[in-house]
């Protein structure tokens, strides 16, 4: 099954690849061969799952979106200290070549425009500037987490024609904020300038700046924690030039953009966005790329000021339909066939405000489960909502599964309009959208009903009163005695065969044909099903035993046949052959015993 978010990555991609607008950056004369159709978008989680489409492996330079990374060297080299003092972070509110400097100090407003980048390359460790290269070299590939390359033409294309930057870095010089040789300083920015990537790359160094510095694929730390949010906080503000305050109202989330199509945006604690695409708008931003930008955070709430958390922690245990099957009592072949498919049937414990990376988080685990799955539960209790678009990807999900022949169904909802309503709201017109259980017992049985249903079985017979376990090894004419001295009874769908607290009816049920739910009462005045019964099973029985009081009630959940035996005429039979009673009391320890194994079983599922 495709995942929902990449079906989504594609459709948004299809949409705005007819987006024309923009032209392709001319002062760098080798920027201009560049086709202004490429066009890629590519998402990375913490984890490392990515989803691309387009134009996603095409290289190019990364340009201005180097200087974060390279500002965020500086810093773990220099320390924050030393660097503050050379290089400011307040925003400039001009382009990003713009002559931007401190009137008392000299010093360049931030490291996102070209003089703070300069001043941040000649802050990098090294005793000469080939170490320092080798430094900014090594350092950048671990964010991208392989080996990079430069590419030389537009490097000498940058360098011959760099006449402005120039000027900036003599003026650096001038203010002191460039201790040695400028030029040098100013070359290694041109070459970390050309550093060949893909928008794949990007988005793995934006997603590693979103791990706090942790690269996802490699496991590697390609920056210390501690630098990690002072680069998140200068792209925040200065990270798209003169555009930076609007972007972060529409959009919200910290980027880079550079002036070869590229564009990184983070968010902290859930992925990293790269996008690519050449032409540029009068700012220098890539024209697809802010729109790609806009879409995904307006679509998704990826705001940075929007609530957010761990993906994973919307996930909490899964468990299968073995560890937790439902109340039924199986009789015969469905034994058999839960015995070997239960484990088909698998339960996702789902928890808080279900958002679009946790939900995305979720279906990729689903996927991972599908092929060994024959239906998922998805169990709501713990989640306090789900946002329209985390229930739209949920709802594809489903659909998606289905194709595939696995169920997704919810239980544990309870009416509740935070969950509810997105749900219901994320179906097509014809779709009969989510089945909504009530408990985990309902859905677990619908489920197995599902498995039964696609089983190859016999036709359900009448059962007869020596399928009972409870009659189990009673000789057949001993059976043919109990048999006839029972009484035939018929109960319509829905009808109260025994009642809660019922005293002195003295009689023993056992089901010929239809399905019967036992039930017991509640604080709250509802009622909780503790069996569901079927052909074969009997109820009551406590009632041999000399119990008095109905201690559960007992509803009709189809049309129900049951042979209906008195106590007295147990009693009087078993009075003949006291064989019977001691027969029928190890069957009833054993059956207990079975209850009790199965209680147990389900209190360690749910633990």
């Amino acid at each position: 099954m495709q995942s929902p978010l990449q079906a989504y990555l594609e459709a948004l991609h299809g949409r705005l690849a007819g987006l024309h607008g923009g032209a392709l950056a001319s002062y760098i004369p080798e920027l201009t061969r560049a086709d202004p159709n490429w066009f890629g978008i590519c998402l990375v989680t913490m984890d490392g799952a990515t989803y691309a489409v387009g134009d996603c492996d095409q290289p190019f330079t990364i340009q201005s979106i180097s200087k974060p990374f390279v500002y965020g060297i500086a810093l773990a080299d220099r320390g924050w200290e030393v660097v503050a003092r050379k290089v400011g972070v307040e925003p400039s509110g001009d382009a990003f070549n713009s002559i931007s400097l401190d009137p008392q100090t000299g010093a360049p407003l931030n490291p996102m425009i070209n003089a703070g980048a300069i001043a941040s390359t000649s802050l990098v460790a090294g005793g000469t500037p080939g170490e320092q290269w080798d430094r900014i070299q090594g350092c950048v590939a671990a964010f991208m987490g392989r080996d990079l390359g430069v590419d030389e033409e537009v490097y000498r294309s940058e360098s011959d024609t760099g006449y402005r930057n120039r000027a900036i870095a003599w003026m650096l010089k001038n203010f002191g904020v460039i201790d040695g040789e400028p030029m040098a300083a100013l070359e290694n920015y041109f070459r970390q300038c050309s550093i060949r990537v893909t928008c794949r790359d990007l988005a793995g160094m934006a997603a590693t700046l979103a791990n706090g510095g942790i690269q996802p694929a490699t496991g590697g730390r390609a920056l210390p924690a501690e630098h990690v949010e002072r680069v998140l906080s200068v792209m925040a503000t200065c990270g798209m030039y003169d555009y930076a305050g609007s972007w972060m109202y529409e959009v919200g989330m910290p980027a880079k953009s550079g002036v070869s199509g590229g564009i990184i945006a983070v968010l902290p604690g859930r992925f990293g966005i790269g996008i690519f695409s050449p032409p540029l708008d009068p700012k220098g931003n890539s024209v697809r790329g802010i729109e790609v930008c806009k879409r995904l955070s307006q679509d998704f709430s990826l705001h940075i000021f929007s609530k957010a958390r761990d993906p994973s922690m919307a996930l909490g245990r899964i468990y299968t339909g073995a560890d937790a099957p439902s109340r039924r009592e199986p009789s015969g072949e469905m034994r058999g066939i839960l015995a070997e498919h239960a484990r088909r049937i698998r339960y996702l414990c789902l928890h808080g405000h279900l958002a679009v990376d946790g939900v995305e988080y979720i279906i990729r685990r689903m996927q991972e489960l599908a092929p060994e799955t024959h239906s998922f539960i998805l169990d709501m209790h713990q989640v306090s909502g789900v946002s329209p678009s985390a229930a739209r990807l949920l709802n594809q999900a489903r659909l998606g599964f289905a194709e595939d022949g696995v169920a997704v169904v919810c239980s544990r909802i309870h009416a509740r309009p935070a969950i509810v309503e997105p749900l219901s709201k994320s179906t097509r017109s014809g779709d009969r959208g989510f089945l909504f259980f009530e408990d985990n017992d309902l859905a677990v049985e619908w489920c197995e009903n599902r498995l039964f249903g696609e089983a190859t079985m016999a036709p359900v017979k009448n059962a007869s009163l020596a399928d009972s376990p409870l009659f189990k090894g009673v000789p057949e004419s001993l059976i043919r005695q109990l048999d006839a001295a029972t009484e035939l009874r018929s109960y319509a769908p829905g009808a109260r065969i025994l009642e809660y607290g019922q005293e002195g009816d003295g009689q023993f049920f056992f089901i010929e044909s239809g399905q019967v739910s036992i039930l017991v009462p509640l604080q709250n005045g509802g009622h909780m099903r503790i069996a569901s019964l079927g052909p074969g099973l009997n109820f009551g029985e406590m009632a041999l035993t000399g119990q008095t009081v109905r201690t559960a009630s007992v509803h009709a959940d189809t049309e129900v046949r049951c042979r209906v035996l008195a106590v007295r005429d147990f009693n009087r039979i078993s009075e003949q052959f006291p064989s019977l009673h001691i027969t029928l009391l190890e069957n009833l320890a054993g059956d207990l015993a079975a209850k009790l194994r199965r209680a147990t079983q389900w209190i360690a599922a749910l633990a």
